[in-house]
């Protein structure tokens, strides 16, 4: 599934099945520089395939650099480095375990970025391990990702160390989010839905949207806009979809149709809007997404926005509709829920604001 307008070519990537062999041959492929920055690299299993063409890399003269969170790759971090280090490559656990405890230092590095050469860049929501792609019957996580190739991946290569940058070839932008710079992020998804006319689908695997953002879903769908959320059914977060459904009966009544995919875990984090507009990352709608580390992909084309339309569309055919009927609870049921929601969704809030608070003392 790709398109190519104005010197950029556009591929949609569903899940690590279609990612995963197209970023090894982009590895092997690469000549120069190869950048890896993934909030979770498990170093088993298809990521162990990742370690020896990383290494590969490596041993022909290729600068390899690997930059992995210390939570997301709590566990398997050093194992991985001890692997990668002795081959040349630089790696990078940013922020591990020791720091959090030891300094408070609990911003995180969210974004998934493959970058060959800066010629080929691949970014979205996918880590590196076995979840991401089906195998032996079970089904890979429902998730997205975009392999882009042209300008753009000089732009990108030379902002890697940049901080917050906001990049930009014909129809393609990227926006790197610096700590506690999410909310540029987030106006890009407010200026999408302020701007949709007929159609909006969202595909977020952790939806915690503050009111504005409901507001603005609502307020689409009051103006006619057809608005249809897919959400997570199951998730690999406790108690992350209790936070999200005392959520429904406001979007329900604003007019929003929402559907729960319950045949694996989501993990997307992408919207289309009127067929023309693709908004695709690490980036998700919640608190934590604000100050961590991300990346977003805006895309205006319709070709690929169309794919990414019927990816939503060939999961929300296979998903659970939600209807008020569903939300109506007994009262006790409604309280436990709302009362466990809340208390996720405030937890998430001050965590946030904590740790936006950390950051700019640590700047200072």
């Amino acid at each position: 599934m790709s398109a190519e307008t104005h010197g950029q070519r556009i591929t949609l990537l569903d899940g690590g099945a279609e990612a995963y062999p197209r970023m090894l041959a982009a590895i092997d492929s690469a000549t120069r520089r190869v950048h890896l920055e993934v909030y979770a690299f498990e170093h088993e299993g298809v990521g162990a395939r990742f370690v020896e063409a990383l290494i590969a890399a490596a041993r022909r003269g290729v600068e390899v650099k690997v930059i992995v969170d210390g939570w997301g790759s709590i566990g398997g971090s050093r194992a991985l480095a001890d692997r990668l280090r002795p081959a040349g490559i630089q790696v990078r656990v940013h922020n591990p375990l020791t720091s959090v405890l030891l300094m408070g230092r609990l911003w995180r590095n969210h974004r998934k970025i493959l970058l060959v050469d800066d010629t080929v860049a691949f970014l979205g929501g996918i880590n590196i391990g076995d979840h991401y792609a089906a195998a032996e019957g079970r089904p890979g996580w429902a998730d997205l990702a975009l392999e882009l190739r042209g300008s753009i991946c000089a732009q990108l290569g030379a902002r890697l160390t940049a901080g917050a940058s906001a990049l930009e070839a014909g129809p393609v932008r990227i926006l790197l989010s610096g700590f506690g710079g999410g909310g540029r992020l987030r106006a890009r998804y407010l200026e999408a839905l302020k701007q949709a006319r007929h159609e909006v689908v969202l595909a977020h695997a952790y939806f915690l949207p503050d009111r504005g953002f409901v507001r603005a879903l609502t307020r689409a769908a009051k103006r006619g806009v057809a608005v249809h959320l897919l959400l997570a059914g199951r998730s690999d977060v406790p108690f992350a979809r209790a936070a999200t459904m005392r959520l429904y009966r406001t979007l329900l009544r604003g007019g929003v149709h929402i559907h729960e995919w319950t045949e694996t875990t989501l993990h997307a984090k992408a919207a289309v809007v009127d067929d023309h507009r693709l908004l695709v990352g690490s980036f998700n709608l919640d608190p934590l997404s604000l100050v961590n580390l991300e990346t977003l992909v805006e895309v205006e084309d319709a070709g690929a926005a169309g794919q990414a339309t019927r990816w939503v569309r060939q999961h929300l055919g296979r998903a659970k509709p939600v209807t008020l009927g569903d939300c109506a609870r007994s009262g006790l049921q409604r309280w436990l829920l709302d009362v466990v929601g809340l208390a996720v969704a405030r937890f998430a809030e001050h965590v946030a604001s904590f740790i936006g608070s950390r950051r700019m003392r640590h700047r200072g």
